[in-house]
């Protein structure tokens, strides 16, 4: 797919400011949006924190990456032939810019040339069926011979065979941990061979990072925001897979499923999927067709990432008392922010700087759908 390369380069000293940054506590993607937004750069929301937390009630002061740190990872990188790529950089994965709160930076190594293919995610049991192994490298097989690259987890079983299949082609795995901490260790030939052979491997966990239970539903959500659909091939009940399809379809990605015999445990989750409006998938034919109108679709940045320094009006703080009434209306359960805004009569922006506040002092808590909950001690 030939596509115009377009969006900001970060310089090396705005690099390390958005890596330091996305490395401090309680800072995560949405946090460092709101940051930039603010405070204009994130050179600036560094030296902002500290009053930040204080603001919002923080009973300690905020640890902030150190410049050492951030140097010391970033040359990990280089020594590894990895590269930290900035969200409004041209070599950020487009669909991945689509979803909310993408990560502000990820680690890439292999080549991003693979980020241009239409990609499809292809994920299923670790403790696959022969059948279901051979199905899926049948489908990444010939979805790379058609000109799409295959996203997947690097996880035993169906991922394996995906990418196993579609080497030659175009795969990319999304790690858990750090892009040096290859999970599991015996697919650490497959993970060399991905990104010597046109693929890549891409992560948003820091460097040297073990991955740990809790990590892997992060794993599966940037699975699912790589790719315009994704299939599943076998999935028992309440496994990762489902949680990917569910995750996908959140974000408005098509989800395929694979029937399959329903003594099968491993069927059970891909029927459940079928049952609740999942496209069936018997044939790679069945992906191409359902993603060929989407494919042909033109994707739309956001534009308030296509540059690293931002030129916004300042915000003044909130008074105690408007703030003090302001965190009476939140409590443990879920509110819509847009609720807030309303009830609170207070000027969306100054209500956005009160929830940035909270979130850094690590007193709020985001869900889904735009709601927030505050965190008691």
């Amino acid at each position: 797919m030939n596509e115009e390369k377009k969006g900001i380069r970060l310089s090396d000293s705005q690099r390390l400011s958005w890596l330091r940054l996305i490395r401090s506590e309680n800072v995560g993607p949405a946090t460092f949006r709101d940051l930039i937004v603010h405070c204009g750069s994130a050179s600036d929301a560094l030296e902002m924190l500290p009053e930040l937390v204080r603001r919002g009630g923080g009973g300690r002061p905020i640890r902030i990456a150190s410049l050492q740190d951030a140097e010391r990872e970033m040359q990990a990188a280089t020594k590894m032939g990895a590269v930290f790529v900035g969200i409004g950089e041209p070599d950020y994965p487009r669909y991945l810019r689509q979803c909310d709160n993408p990560p502000p930076l990820v680690a890439i190594k292999g080549n991003p040339e693979v980020f241009r293919l239409p990609p499809v995610a292809i994920v299923g049991a670790r403790n696959a069926s022969l059948v279901g192994i051979k199905f899926a490298r049948m489908i990444a097989r010939e979805l790379g011979e058609a000109g799409y690259a295959i996203i997947s987890g690097l996880a035993r079983g169906i991922d394996t065979a995906a990418h196993e299949a579609s080497l030659d082609y175009g795969t990319v795995a999304v790690m858990a941990g750090g892009l040096d901490v290859p999970y599991p260790p015996e697919n650490l030939n497959l993970y060399k061979a991905i990104s010597a052979r046109n693929g890549a491997a891409i992560s948003e966990m820091p460097l040297g990072w073990d991955p740990r239970a809790r990590d892997f539903p992060r794993r599966n959500r940037i699975i699912a925001a790589l790719s315009l659909g994704l299939v599943v091939v076998e999935a028992a009940e309440r496994s990762g897979s489902l949680i990917s399809a569910r995750l996908a379809g959140e974000l408005g990605r098509l989800v395929f499923a694979v029937p399959g015999s329903p003594l099968d445990p491993r069927a059970k989750g891909t029927n459940g999927l079928l049952k609740n409006g999942a496209i069936v998938t018997t044939s790679t034919e069945d992906i191409i067709t359902a993603l060929t109108p989407l494919v042909e679709r033109p994707v739309f940045d956001d534009p308030a990432f296509l540059a690293p320094d931002m030129d916004f009006p300042p915000i003044n703080p909130p008074d105690e008392t408007d703030r003090d009434r302001f965190v009476n209306l939140l409590g443990p359960v879920p509110v819509d922010i847009d609720d807030l805004i309303r009830t609170s009569e207070l000027h969306p922006s100054v209500v956005m700087l009160i929830l940035l506040e909270l979130d850094l002092a690590g007193r709020l808590q985001r869900h889904s759908g735009g709601h927030v909950s505050l965190i008691y001690a």
